[in-house]
């Protein structure tokens, strides 16, 4: 009997994306992610082909992941790494970052995208909340124009031209 997050004859159990997405947050590393999931990586990337909203968790928890390492690198550049002998021995230090910067310029791109997407959403998302509470005030407004006997004119209704 396969275990619960392996795939099996039928294919992965659902289980896994929480573990794979937690773990790809954390190393930005698919194969390691997967791995720690249990699940098989190509099957990782066919639910990604086939499941938008995988793929935008997928993206999300990678964009969290460059988001950490940036924050590593940047303490790394700061303080560089001992290096050599145990704890009590280590004198010098390293400041080797050449790879790590090149991992991030290949991905600064992208992450800047979904950054600006993210923030598109939140934006829709307020003017939408927005939008439905004016609705909500103008609803009450009839209502109560209906119960004074008014027209709404006077009342200071807000027209729904108001707001796009």
């Amino acid at each position: 009997m396969p275990k619960a997050n392996q795939d099996n004859a039928s294919g992965p159990a659902k289980d896994w994306r929480p573990a794979f997405l937690e773990k790809l947050s954390q190393s930005s590393n698919v194969a390691l992610s997967a791995r720690a999931a249990g699940v098989d990586v190509s099957t990782v990337y066919r639910v990604r082909r086939t499941e938008a909203a995988f793929a935008r968790e997928w993206f999300d928890a990678l964009c969290d992941g460059y988001d950490a390492m940036e924050m590593d690198l940047l303490h790394r550049l700061r303080a560089g790494e001992l290096e050599g002998g145990d704890a009590k021995t280590r004198k010098k230090r390293r400041f080797d970052n050449a790879n790590a910067l090149r991992l991030l310029a290949a991905h600064r791109q992208s992450v800047g995208k979904a950054r600006a997407l993210r923030d598109q959403k939140d934006e829709e998302a307020t003017l939408a909340s927005i939008n439905a509470k004016l609705d909500r005030m103008r609803e009450r407004m009839r209502a109560a124009n209906e119960l004074l006997g008014n027209d709404g004119e006077q009342s200071g209704n807000i027209s729904p031209s108001d707001h796009g």
